[in-house]
């Protein structure tokens, strides 16, 4: 902010310094090459419909943990947020930790697929790619780490399904959807979801998108461009910036029945912890999941408020759970300096003891 009293030489001086930056910032921008949607190589080992199997490539010298590790993302947001820059990777830290990491890419569902239910997503898609992973290692259970509302999706599926699931990692993972300070589930609750999905169908990604953005408007929509100027000399700056806005925009439509029986499901009954949840006539129920589990939140989450994820313990059947809380926010836990320190070493750890 340029003070009143502000002297009408040192005014022309910022301003100049100012524009000097602008131009040096746009020739920057423009000679940016698009970022690509993930940094680490990899390979896609099995597709059906939108769907693919990416598979990571590490250090072929470095022995791994003999039992594969799947990430399960949510399908609100596209998954290369897990790897979104070389220097700060989920993917790469758990390749370092000497996991044998896959990824389920959701793809971006379209008009066709406006029936697919969550039953399809988990008893079709995602337990296919199990059987990929089993029959390839050799194994009949697989490690799952479940992202947000992919853990979600990972407990449901570790409750029905408990034989296929050695280990069970959930990271900033709704489980209690109707904590006090769960300002999205307080939103929802008003919503007509069946009016809304006998209405468009499909759910616009650019809808979800603008309500998770309003949630910190000043923060998301404001605060973060005004310093962008500040930022635009940087090239190596202002290339991690743009990847981010890529990633924050890239939001897939969702598939109208799956939209509606989550939201009103989990999000306006509160179904999970009830054990009322249903997927092709089989209740899930929290307490069958018996495997190991450990659970990720983040201190400062507004999307997934820590008591929403720290509920798990007081449903879960497993003997061997663990919690470990992360000091910062919903996006920091994958991309932070500090998050690549402690997150994927101590996730690799976890489950090289669980073998």
């Amino acid at each position: 902010m340029i003070p009143f009293n502000m002297r009408p030489e040192a005014l022309a001086a910022e301003v100049k310094a100012f524009n000097e930056k602008l131009t040096e910032g746009m020739a920057n921008m423009l000679a940016m090459q698009e970022g690509r949607a993930g940094v680490t190589p990899h390979e896609v080992i099995y597709q059906e419909d939108k769907l693919k199997l990416l598979h990571y490539l590490g250090d072929p010298e470095m022995e791994r943990n003999p039992i594969p590790l799947l990430v399960v993302y949510a399908l609100v947001n596209r998954p290369y947020m897990t790897d979104l820059q070389e220097n700060r990777s989920t993917i790469k830290g758990l390749l370092e930790a000497a996991q044998d990491v896959y990824l389920i890419d959701w793809g971006y569902p379209d008009a066709s697929d406006r029936y697919l239910t969550m039953d399809d997503y988990l008893n079709g898609y995602l337990d296919r790619c199990i059987d990929q992973l089993c029959e390839r290692h050799g194994v009949e259970q697989v490690n799952l780490l479940g992202i947000c509302q992919g853990g979600a999706f990972s407990l449901c599926y570790s409750a029905l399904h408990p034989e296929r699931v050695k280990n069970l990692v959930t990271m900033v993972t709704p489980v209690d959807f109707q904590t006090p300070d769960n300002m999205l589930s307080n939103w929802i609750q008003k919503v007509d979801v069946d009016l809304l999905v006998d209405t468009l169908g499909n759910i616009p990604g650019e809808m979800l998108n603008w309500t998770f953005l309003n949630l910190k408007p000043y923060q998301l929509m404001g605060q973060k461009y005004l310093g962008l100027v500040d930022m635009m000399g940087d090239k190596e700056v202002l290339k991690n910036f743009l990847r981010m806005e890529k990633w924050i925009f890239d939001s897939p439509d969702q598939a109208g029945e799956t939209f509606r029986q989550f939201m009103k499901d989990f999000f306006q009954q509160n179904k999970l912890i009830k054990g009322e949840v249903e997927l092709a006539g089989q209740p899930v129920k929290l307490a069958n999941v018996t495997m190991p589990v450990l659970n990720i939140y983040a201190d400062q989450d507004h999307l997934v408020p820590p008591a929403a994820s720290k509920a798990l313990a007081n449903y879960v059947g497993s003997k061997d759970y663990a919690e470990l809380s992360f000091n910062g926010g919903h996006i920091g836990v994958y991309v932070s300096g500090k998050a690549q320190k402690t997150i994927p070493p101590a996730i690799g750890y976890w489950l090289n003891e669980r073998v």
